[in-house]
């Protein structure tokens, strides 16, 4: 029961952070120093460099600014694709270091496992926001950027305190993810054909505009 339980607890914490960190990275990382440093847990080896006060001063500059970008409309959507090429592979850095001190075999799974969640709640995310950018007014990227700070630090919070509730919470969000992203896809394809034509458009000779 105790091999068991540590199975669970390990498998929560690994995915929680590469979860996390395909939503806010540097949230993800702020949550995770604050409990290591306040003894709510203790960090495999390969993780406890998270909890360096370097680190989560880096991690905080980064936060603050992206805490305004993000309630940005256009500029989030901006900073969702620069993020794609960091969010995705530090999920997966964090999911493999989170496995602890086992074979190299377990750390490549836990690695391929986390960046593939960290890839599909940044999806999710990114597309969310491109669909919520073609709202006349700012609230809605407010209430969308706080709610998901909220979630990623009650997540990781969450997954080492309650690994089982938040496993079942995971399920139920990849099963939500999947049938959202299609959706969102589709979505986010009208978005960028609207603009696309609009640029055309505007870029027509006058002499192209004029009735017949």
């Amino acid at each position: 029961m105790e091999a068991l339980d540590q199975i669970t607890a390990t498998l929560a914490v690994t995915m929680g952070l590469a979860w996390a960190s395909g939503i806010n990275l540097y949230a993800t990382l702020l949550t995770l120093g604050f409990l290591a440093n306040s003894g709510n847990i203790d960090l495999p080896p390969d993780l406890q460099v998270v909890a360096n006060p370097l680190v989560m001063g880096a991690a905080g500059i980064m936060y603050f600014i992206e805490f305004f970008v993000d309630k940005t409309p256009g500029a989030d959507s901006g900073w969702d694709a620069i993020h794609t090429f960091i969010r995705i592979p530090a999920g997966a850095m964090l999911a493999a270091g989170a496995v602890g001190d086992l074979n190299p075999a377990v750390e490549i799974a836990a690695a391929l496992l986390g960046g593939s969640l960290a890839a599909g709640t940044h999806a999710t995310k990114a597309g969310t926001r491109v669909l919520i950018n073609t709202s006349p007014e700012p609230f809605s990227n407010w209430v969308a950027s706080i709610g998901e700070d909220v979630a990623v630090v009650t997540g990781v919070w969450a997954s080492i305190n309650h690994p089982v509730a938040f496993l079942i919470a995971l399920a139920l969000f990849i099963m939500l993810m999947i049938w959202l992203l299609p959706k969102i896809w589709v979505g986010v394809k009208k978005v960028f054909r609207f603009i696309l034509g609009w640029f055309k458009k505007r870029d027509m000779p006058a002499d192209l505009n004029l009735p017949h």
